[in-house]
């Protein structure tokens, strides 16, 4: 048996506190040079096609968090929830309470597995797609929210060569966010911006339901 080695010295180890401060603030000061550098080539400013996607949870909550934020830049946004039409959740009453700078749709019949019936959906899914389209196109509307669009175009609810060519000519100005799991190639080669969810742990397979105000 061998003896576990001891751990290898860092540098700060053998310093001062006051030296520890002196070689922080260094360090830092570097790091800000850096980042500074970068930041300066970073000067394009454009409306955003933003894909949140994966099995993870947080798609909506992530979306959603970006609306408030805009709300609170003074922005005006559009929202078309295609699924969950049926829920009554805790963003939708909030948003209720700025009529003046977001309008919310609630467009879909429920859960494709609560439904259970195909047309309904592809009605439901050409309606609130339709509604998408108009708030796309309308110049008065900084952001647009299109929760669980993935979902519609997983099940072939809505035409994806129809779905990419709208966002791909979106206005140029204008921020487009999409949620929802499984989202298409086609989706991801245009989007700006694409964030996978992975889950790790959960608590549904420990028995526990949906939560207010974590789930809805």
């Amino acid at each position: 048996m061998t003896d576990t080695p001891e751990k290898a010295l860092k540098k700060t180890d053998l310093m001062t506190e006051a030296e520890r401060d002196a070689y922080h603030a260094e360090k830092m000061k570097k790091k800000k040079a850096a980042r500074d550098k970068i930041l300066s080539t970073k000067t394009a400013e454009k409306g955003l096609l933003v894909v949140h996607t994966g099995k993870g949870k947080g798609k909506s909550t992530a979306a959603f968090g970006m609306v408030f934020r805009a709300l609170g830049n003074g922005m005006r946004v559009g929202v078309v929830q295609f699924v969950k039409g049926v829920w009554n959740t805790g963003e939708r009453t909030v948003l209720d309470k700025f009529p003046e700078q977001v309008t919310i749709n609630a467009m879909g019949e429920g859960f494709t597995w609560d439904v259970a019936d195909r047309q309904r959906d592809l009605a439901a899914a050409a309606k609130a797609w339709e509604q998408a389209k108009a708030l796309i196109s309308d110049p008065s509307y900084d952001m647009v929210l299109l929760d669980e669009l993935n979902i519609c175009l997983r099940y072939d609810y809505l035409p994806i060569a129809e779905v990419v060519e709208v966002l791909r000519n979106k206005p140029a100005d204008k921020h487009v966010i999409v949620t929802g799991r499984n989202a298409k190639d086609e989706l991801i080669e245009i989007a700006d911006l694409v964030t996978e969810m992975t889950e790790i742990k959960h608590h549904f397979r420990a028995g526990v339901k949906a939560q207010k105000g974590i789930e809805f």
